[in-house]
């Protein structure tokens, strides 16, 4: 649920969400219904110019007929949709692939073992079309799972308290996925194809994606940044000074976790792509330790075993995107976790927020709550997607949560939310023009050894 936002922080204390929330004026979403395209129409949030939105060659005709043989009725439907929205056809992916070849290939190439491709194609769909879908709930593990999946935990220990412990940690997991399931949402409601494209790499045989990203991404020197990928341990190819191919891949038992949903997913659980995403995502950024089957991490980075602190949050964000993200840390805590002030003030913070909406750009932020005192007592990775004003001149931020079990947008006044954001992931051009920021990669070196790299 919670990501730690500083080496000053304890992360990952498992808490509620806030309870303060006004319900953005959307359809309920029933199990069979729809609501959301990818293409969000909220205030500060620029829609797509020149999308396609019919069928124009045999090739994609044929594809997309070939889609409409493994839907059922409501499947169809989603697909129509994302056709008519230009979802379906858009290209913004790694090698320009549409979203429609890559749904195509996943139900026309073999799949990874045990792995059902209709299955595969209508959550994946389903999440295309409608992100706020996503969700981070761990599902239960069913008794025939059970001794296998705690065989794999306790490394097949024959100790009765260590085989315990591990199946009382299985039963009604909290789930520390919340920035994992942030930048998933991310990925599906503003680059579909490449969405679907992670999703055909990470369900094929390999169970993993090529994903070709600019070096500056991740820094402005060469060096330093394959300093990053060397030491997130992430396996690249780099092909000159400015970009490398990295290979992105979830843990070795993600597999469990998927077929288990594919067969056992129940209400408010995560879909099999939702478990293959996260676990992708948790493994970037815990320097490829995470398993999914406990959802605990290993890594050099932190010395908690839940979730993902900021600096790993950042190169997640930065690999996934590929694009230059500078995590703007706005509260100042100190040692015994409190917050003691801001590094700006409120109206800054708000036109970083508002210019970066504008720019077309979601922005996943860590807010903290706090007790009477202060006292940092819990905290959350959500992500804004819109803004608006309402008739009395009142600002509020539109958000999603991927872990308040509703799958609709939320809704917050900005004069509640931003006093409570601890951290925002800001493209770094807009992060520079009104606050002095050290990259966040620099910070965590320094937490880690003492010293920067070259």
């Amino acid at each position: 649920m919670l990501s730690g936002y500083s080496s000053s922080i304890t992360p990952n204390i498992y808490v509620n969400p806030v309870t303060i929330k006004k319900q953005v004026s959307t359809p309920a979403v029933s199990e069979h219904t729809t609501h959301y395209t990818s293409a969000p129409t909220f205030k500060g949030v620029t829609p797509d110019m020149g999308i396609r939105t019919s069928l124009s060659t045999k090739e994609e005709k044929k594809e997309y007929n070939y889609l409409t043989k493994h839907l059922d009725k409501e499947g169809r439907k989603m697909l129509n949709m994302v056709l008519k929205n230009g979802t379906l056809l858009k290209n913004d992916s790694n090698d320009k692939s549409t979203t429609l070849e890559n749904l195509y290939k996943m139900v026309s190439t073999p799949r990874a073992e045990g792995m059902n491709p209709d299955i595969l194609l209508k959550h994946t769909l389903k999440t295309i079309a409608d992100p706020f879908t996503i969700t981070q709930r761990f599902g239960d593990v069913p008794d025939e799972y059970k001794q296998s999946v705690i065989d794999s935990i306790t490394n097949n220990s024959k100790n009765l308290i260590d085989r315990k412990v591990a199946d009382i940690e299985l039963t009604d997991m909290f789930s520390g996925c919340c920035v994992a399931a942030s930048e998933e949402f991310n990925l599906a409601s503003r680059n579909p194809a490449e969405f679907a494209r992670f999703a055909e790499g990470l369900t094929s045989p390999q169970m993993a994606v090529k994903k070709e990203i600019k070096l500056d991404s991740l820094s402005e020197k060469t060096l330093d940044a394959i300093w990053l990928l060397n030491a997130f341990e992430i396996p690249y190819e780099a092909k000159d000074f400015n970009t490398a191919t990295l290979t992105i891949a979830p843990d070795k038992y993600a597999i469990v976790r998927e077929q288990i949903q594919e067969r056992n997913q129940d209400e408010l659980e995560r879909s099999p792509i939702d478990v293959l995403m996260q676990s992708t995502f948790m493994n970037i950024g815990s320097q490829q330790s995470y398993n999914t089957l406990n959802d605990k991490r290993g890594g050099k980075f932190s010395n908690d075993d839940r979730g993902l602190i900021d600096f790993e949050k950042t190169f997640l964000e930065s690999v996934v995107e590929d694009k230059n993200i500078t995590s703007v840390t706005y509260q100042k805590v100190d040692e015994n976790q409190r917050v003691v002030g801001y590094e700006t003030d409120y109206n800054s913070v708000k036109e970083q927020l508002l210019e970066t909406l504008k720019s077309g750009k979601n922005i996943i932020i860590g807010y903290t709550m706090t007790d009477e005192n202060n006292y940092i007592k819990g905290g959350h990775e959500i992500t804004i997607v819109g803004a608006r004003t309402d008739a009395n001149g009142e600002l509020s931020f539109i958000c999603n949560d991927t872990d308040d079990d509703r799958f609709e947008p939320i809704e917050y006044p900005a004069s509640y939310l931003i006093p409570m954001i601890h951290h925002a992931g800001i493209p770094t051009d807009i992060a520079e023009k009104n606050m002095q920021q050290t990259e966040n990669w620099v910070l965590g070196v320094r937490d880690f050894n003492g010293q920067q790299p070259n």
